[in-house]
């Protein structure tokens, strides 16, 4: 059964998607909290409410989304219609990875159907809960050849990888993002891959500290710092660190009281293999706040780490976890040294009230997206593109973008056959090469 040009289908079962998640999002929420205790008002900030409204979008503009697209003729082509046609690619591969478990695997799985095209979504096998309910949602609101999900561990990921298909979208690891880009390029397969970095939080003497400072805690420390987009460390003009830390610590203790470990709304680290990555991280003699860890919960507190090695472990790779290292700087021209050092990051955020600093510093670097005077906000917004650059990423989505990411453009020229000029024809006469000049000179 095809559904590639089908948009009434789509829509169908789009709609269908969606009774099934307001019905099942308690049930969808526990899960998220049985996988790693994901707080509730966070799983449905971030992953219920955000998917429900990129749904309600998509199923509201489909219409307008898939229609063709006329646009302005070549004179070269003179008499012609030219228009493009947004076609689905076909099979889709779909890996979701696991800190986002429920929203990252739905909202690409609704661009794909909704582009029109068939899907494989494999969720990650991490977040088992979630995965499970993910299956029972799919399988009441789509045909299994239509949208059919595939559980399990690596080796059925190497197994789907090793399948040819038309589209690939992967969201994870920098690492394994390597290899999906690998097994793509054995049949030429265009992939998005949305991946992560270190991403840095510039902030400079003009900055509301206090404001920052809450701000930065709630981007960090959301989903216990398991986010691809969280502020990976502070670079902070010298002379206004102890103000901040101060700031830092008052904040965490708000959101997360004196103990974080029995607050209800602080998440836990996904496994124990994560926990003892970031465990490694921790050099006690750094710690200026927090550091506390208690395996058997797979909980590690909301850390401030004084950092001053560019080359140290916390250093070297993107954090994903609860550690944030501050590091100073004395001069501007710092910035752009210590920055580059590392490769291009998912985000960008600076604090600053002055204007031109802010500015210069949002074109000086290249990344994929990020904010000025707060942190993550930006992925809310559907009319912005979400994706890396270099390391950080292929691609990007979210809203319109994302339909058009699952569809292939086709460009097409309908020509006239009332007038058909010579002037392109052999024999190439000296007056056609003037004329030709002429007009080429003119466009």
């Amino acid at each position: 059964m095809s559904y590639k040009l089908n948009i009434s289908t789509r829509k169908e079962a789009l709609i269908k998607l969606l009774d099934e998640i307001i019905k099942r999002e308690n049930e969808i929420i526990q899960a998220l909290y049985e996988d790693f205790k994901k707080p509730p008002f966070e799983s449905i900030a971030t992953e219920t409410s955000y998917t429900i409204s990129e749904l309600k979008n998509t199923i509201k503009n489909i219409e307008k989304w898939a229609k063709i697209k006329n646009v302005f003729p070549s004179i070269l082509n003179f008499p012609s219609t030219d228009y493009i046609v947004k076609e689905p690619y076909g099979k889709v591969l779909i890996i979701a990875p696991w800190n986002y478990p429920f929203q990252l695997a739905m909202c690409p799985m609704i661009s794909a159907v909704a582009a029109g095209n068939q899907v494989v979504l494999k969720p990650s096998e991490l977040t088992p809960k979630t995965s499970t309910i993910i299956l029972k949602i799919v399988s009441k609101a789509f045909l299994p050849q239509h949208v059919k999900v595939i559980e399990g561990g690596v080796d059925v990921t190497q197994k789907l990888l090793a399948k040819r298909w038309d589209y690939i979208f992967f969201t994870g690891s920098v690492a394994v993002g390597k290899i999906v880009a690998k097994a793509a390029a054995e049949h030429l397969t265009p992939v998005t891959l949305e991946l992560g970095g270190k991403n840095p939080c510039i902030i400079d003497e003009t900055a509301n500290l206090k404001l920052a400072a809450k701000r930065i805690v709630w981007g960090k420390f959301l989903n216990a710092g398991q986010t691809c987009i969280a502020p990976d460390y502070i670079l902070i003009q010298e002379e206004m660190k102890s103000h901040f830390v101060d700031y830092m610590k008052d904040e965490i203790t708000k959101a997360y009281t004196e103990n974080p470990k029995d607050s209800p709304d602080f998440a836990r680290i996904i496994n124990e293999k994560n926990w003892h990555r970031l465990v490694s991280m921790i050099e006690p003699k750094k710690v200026i706040f927090g550091g506390q860890t208690v395996i058997e919960d797979l909980y590690i507190a909301p850390t401030l780490i004084e950092e001053n090695n560019l080359d140290s472990l916390i250093m070297k790779d993107e954090i994903f976890g609860p550690l944030l290292p501050i590091i100073t700087y004395k001069e501007e021209k710092e910035l752009v040294k210590i920055i580059s050092k590392y490769e291009k990051p998912l985000a960008l955020y600076v604090f600053s009230d002055d204007r031109k600093f802010a500015r210069k510093t949002i074109l000086e670097h290249s990344f994929g997206g990020g904010c000025v005077n707060d942190t993550v906000i930006h992925f809310a917004n559907k009319r912005l593109p979400f994706g890396g650059v270099g390391h950080s990423g292929i691609g990007a989505y979210h809203g319109q973008m994302s339909f058009d990411t699952f569809s292939h453009h086709k460009g097409i020229v309908k020509k006239a056959n009332w007038l058909d000029l010579n002037l392109r024809y052999a024999p190439y006469t000296n007056n056609k090469i003037s004329t030709l000049k002429k007009i080429l000179n003119w466009l």
